[in-house]
C-alpha cells in the first residue's frame, strides 16, 4: 500500500517539557543530533517527494501532518508556505488535507486565522479540560502550560471552528473517565482522539504489572484499567442521545464490528500508510516506535537519496503492512483479530525478541471491544424489534410508527460518513448492521466480526 499520510517534522524541538513524553523523555535519543528546524531545502525536497509518490501511485487525496516537537515554533507563515508548496506540486487533481498538531500554547487569533486562510486544520494535544488534568504538561522552567493552552483552544473553537480538527488526549486511568471527557467537551472539539500511553512488555505502561513471558488474552488476574476507563467513556458517549463529538477509537471499533473497513494505529488490520520526514530529511517510521528503543523508527533512508517507494520496501515498513502474518500465534487465532488487529505495533515490543507478541494492552483491548460489541448488540436488537424497523433480511418489523424511545439508537451518529472512511448510522436512525453481517451470536456479541500519531 502506498503512503497516504506524510508526517513532516517542521520543527524538532518543543516549548514544553511534559514529564511523560515518550519522544524526549523516552529511550530514543536520535532527536538530539538533528537540527531544531527543517531547513528550506528539506521542505522543498519533501514537497517534491510527496508529489512524486502521489503521482506514481495515482493518489487522489493525501494527508499532510505538520508536526514536531511543537510545529508552531517554525511560525504559522512557514507552515502555510510549505502546505501551499505541497499542494502546488501535487497538482489540482489531488486534494491535500493539511493539519498541524500543536500543544496550543502558541495559538493566537492571528496565527489561527493565517492557518485557516490556507486550509490548515489545527489539532490540539491536551490531557484534559481542567488545570488538574494537565499538571504534567509544563514548560522547561516547570511552569504550567494550561492557561496558554486553554486560551489557544478556546480561540480556535470560538473564532475559527472550521479549522478545529479536534483534541488528542492520552488516557490516564487515574482520572475520572466521565469527568475528564465532559471537561473536554467544554472546549467544543469536533473530534477527540483517545490514545493509550506508549508502553511495552519491557517497560509496561502505568498501572499494568510486568508479565514475563507475555501472554495473549485477558490473563487471569491481570487488571484492565485502560479498558475499564475507555468503556466508561464509551457508555457516556454512546448514551448521550446526540453526537456531542466524534471519538475515532470508538467509531472505528463500531465500524470494524459491523464488518466495515476501518483502522487506526491501535485497531484493525489495514496496513499502516504513514511515513515521517524528520528535520534533517531522514525518512522514518512512525514516532510511536521510538518508545521501544533507541533508533527503532530509523530506516537509514532520506529524501535526498531515496524515494518513498524505497521506504515501502524497508523491512520495518513491510512488517507493518503485512497484516495478520506479522502477529503472534495467539493473535492470529483470536476471535477479536479483525477488530483488534493485534493493537499498536509499538505496544508488542519486548527487549530481545522484538515485536512478535500480543499488545501489552491485550486484556484492555479485549475488555473494550467486548463491551462495545455488547452495547452494539443491545442497540441493534432493540432497533430490529422496533415497530416499522427494517430487519437485516429486508422485512419490516410490525407496522410503521415511532416506537418507544431509543436514546442510543436515535443517536444516528455511530460513525460519520463525511470522513475519509464511510461509516454507519450517520444519516439514518439506528445502527442496524448491513445484511452481510451475520446474526448476533457467540461470546463476543457479534459473530464473524468483519474484515493509525502522537
Amino acid at each position: 500500500m502506498p503512503f497516504g499520510q506524510f508526517i513532516v517534522k517542521v520543527h524538532g524541538r518543543c516549548n514544553l517539557a511534559c514529564r511523560y513524553c515518550y519522544l524526549y523523555e523516552g529511550p530514543d535519543h536520535t532527536w538530539r543530533g538533528r537540527p531544531a528546524a527543517a531547513a528550506p531545502e528539506v521542505l522543498d525536497r519533501a514537497a517534491t517527494r510527496i508529489a512524486e509518490h502521489a503521482g506514481a501511485h495515482g493518489l487522489t487525496a493525501l494527508s499532510l501532518v505538520l508536526h514536531g516537537g511543537e510545529p508552531l515554533l517554525a511560525g504559522a507563515a512557514r507552515l502555510a508556505a510549505f502546505a501551499g508548496l505541497v499542494r502546488e506540486r501535487a497538482g489540482r487533481e489531488r486534494t491535500v488535507h493539511a493539519t498541524v498538531q500543536t500543544n496550543a500554547t502558541l495559538l493566537t487569533e492571528r496565527r489561527i486565522a493565517a492557518l485557516a486562510r490556507h486550509s490548515i486544520r489545527v489539532g490540539v494535544s491536551l490531557d484534559g479540560g481542567r488545570p488538574e488534568h494537565n499538571t504534567l504538561r509544563t514548560d522547561h522552567a516547570g511552569r504550567p502550560s494550561w492557561p496558554a493552552a486553554e486560551r489557544g483552544a478556546r480561540l480556535l473553537a470560538e473564532h475559527h471552528p472550521e479549522a478545529y480538527a479536534g483534541i488528542l488526549t492520552v488516557v490516564d486511568p487515574r482520572t475520572g473517565p466521565v469527568e475528564l471527557y465532559e471537561s473536554l467537551l467544554e472546549l467544543r472539539p469536533p473530534a477527540i482522539d483517545l490514545l493509550l500511553p506508549h508502553g511495552n512488555w519491557t517497560a509496561p505502561p502505568p498501572g499494568l504489572p510486568a508479565m514475563d513471558p507475555p501472554r495473549h488474552g485477558p490473563a487471569a488476574g491481570r487488571p484492565t484499567p485502560y479498558g475499564d476507563w475507555l468503556s466508561a467513556v464509551f457508555d457516556r458517549w454512546w448514551s448521550a442521545g446526540r453526537r456531542e463529538t466524534r471519538i475515532r477509537l470508538f467509531e472505528e471499533c463500531l465500524a470494524l464490528l459491523l464488518g466495515l473497513p476501518a483502522a487506526t494505529e491501535s485497531l484493525g488490520l489495514d496496513p499502516l500508510n504513514a511515513v515521517v520526514i524528520e528535520t534533517d530529511g531522514s525518512i522514518e517510521q512512525v514516532d510511536s516506535l521510538k518508545s521501544a528503543y533507541d533508533g527503532a523508527a530509523a530506516t537509514g533512508l532520506d529524501i535526498f537519496r531515496h524515494s518513498f517507494d524505497d521506504a515501502l520496501a524497508h523491512p520495518g515498513v513491510a512488517a507493518r503492512q503485512s497484516g495478520a502474518s506479522a502477529l503472534s500465534p495467539g493473535c492470529r487465532t483470536c476471535p477479536l483479530l479483525s477488530v483488534c488487529g493485534g493493537g499498536n505495533y509499538a505496544h508488542r515490543y519486548r527487549d530481545g525478541d522484538g515485536f512478535t507478541h500480543p499488545s501489552v494492552y491485550c486484556a484492555d483491548l479485549d475488555r473494550l471491544i467486548r463491551h462495545v460489541a455488547k452495547r452494539l448488540t443491545e442497540a441493534t436488537t432493540r432497533d430490529a424489534a422496533r415497530p416499522g424497523a427494517t430487519r437485516t433480511d429486508g422485512t419490516r418489523s410490525g407496522t410503521a410508527g415511532t416506537g418507544a424511545a431509543r436514546p442510543e439508537a436515535d443517536r444516528a451518529d455511530a460513525v460519520r460518513t463525511d470522513g475519509p472512511r464511510a461509516g454507519i448510522g450517520a444519516d439514518r436512525p439506528g445502527v442496524t448492521p448491513p445484511p452481510e453481517v451475520p446474526a448476533v451470536t457467540g461470546p463476543i456479541g457479534v459473530a464473524a466480526i468483519g474484515g493509525g500519531i502522537r
